[in-house]
């Protein structure tokens, strides 16, 4: 989930306009996320779905299954090569040993075993991708495909937040980012959640995401903001999209 240019450009006003003018070391921000989509290798129909949204699952949990009755054929018709390459390998194993066979026939039948693992190697992992488990521990956020509709390769069946890719971002203006390091923890706060919640610094931008008119004066290099983005230590707190006050340590804006 990514925040529109425009809408940067929104909250980056309303950053300026929303410091604290008593305390500016307090600014405003939101709740963001990083989706995990879970979608098949190949295309197909949903037959099972073994989960709602907002379920909390763990990493291998399943997740749904793809109809695979074609990747079940291909299985079937590569173990039969298979076992068809094994015995032409014994034959010219056997050849060999009588000097009524060639050292390349049996090299070529050697091969010919190898690539028919190979192949029968590769249908069982599609036969297998058939069924979508969870790639983390998580919770689930959306459905966009229910069992019965068919899915492209690619296309996300579900989509899945793990608490370590929420975040916080909010914008600092120019003369508080020198003082802000990475690692270092703010106080978050919002209507509703518990108190002494925390988050750590992750990414300071290293370009202003909001700038006045071409040339800068003293005046508009003032109103020059920077993206800054921190990861809620107790990420259970916060919901996706919702507003926050972050505060920096008393220093920072000394």
């Amino acid at each position: 989930m990514r925040v529109s240019a425009v809408a940067a450009l929104v909250v980056a006003s309303l950053a300026l306009a929303g410091c604290d003018s008593s305390n500016p070391n307090v600014l405003q921000g939101w709740v963001e996320a990083d989706l995990v989509f879970v979608s098949p290798d190949e295309q197909g129909r949903v037959e099972l779905l073994k989960v709602r949204e907002g379920d909390r699952v763990h990493k291998g949990d399943l997740l749904f299954t793809v109809d695979d009755g074609l990747q079940e054929a291909d299985v079937a018709v590569r173990e039969t090569a298979l076992v068809n390459a094994q015995q032409t390998f014994t034959r010219a194993k056997e050849l060999l040993k009588t000097a009524a066979g060639t050292q390349k026939t049996y090299d070529d039948a050697e091969a010919a075993v190898r690539q028919a693992k190979a192949n029968l190697d590769w249908s069982k992992t599609r036969l297998e991708r058939r069924t979508a488990r969870s790639p983390a521990d998580g919770t689930i956020q959306q459905i966009y495909f229910r069992p019965g509709e068919t899915v492209a390769p690619g296309r996300a069946v579900l989509s899945l937040l793990p608490p370590e890719n929420l975040k916080i971002r909010f914008f600092a203006p120019e003369t508080l980012v020198p003082a802000i390091k990475y690692g270092e923890t703010v106080a978050v706060s919002c209507d509703g959640c518990a108190a002494d919640l925390k988050a750590k610094v992750t990414f300071i931008s290293g370009s202003a995401e909001y700038t006045p008119p071409v040339i800068y004066s003293l005046d508009e290099r003032a109103k020059l903001v920077y993206l800054i983005e921190a990861h809620p230590l107790d990420p259970d707190k916060f919901r996706v999209g919702q507003p926050v006050t972050v505060t920096l340590p008393g220093g920072a804006g000394s």
